[in-house]
């Protein structure tokens, strides 16, 4: 998982476009667009398919909102 930005109409704009991409397959398998806090985190967990939300580890960098939404179980924070 991973969160890049970019905006619409002038650079005041700024829209978080959230990413679950599967390791093996390179296939997008969640998405959200929004903020960069919680509740955005929250729309990606829930975006991705039931199967991954309880089998699949999320690998995602350090930024506090992955840790606020995703089970402990299914996560873990990686440095660059």
């Amino acid at each position: 998982m991973d969160e890049l930005w970019s905006f619409v109409d002038h650079k005041g704009n700024k829209q978080w476009v959230w990413l679950a991409i599967e390791v093996q397959t390179r296939e997008i398998i969640g998405c959200y667009i929004g903020d960069r806090f919680v509740g955005s985190a929250q729309k990606l967990w829930e975006s991705l398919p039931g199967v991954y939300r309880q089998c699949a580890v999320c690998y995602t960098d350090l930024w506090f909102a992955y840790a606020e939404v995703l089970p402990s179980k299914r996560h873990q924070a990686v440095g660059k």
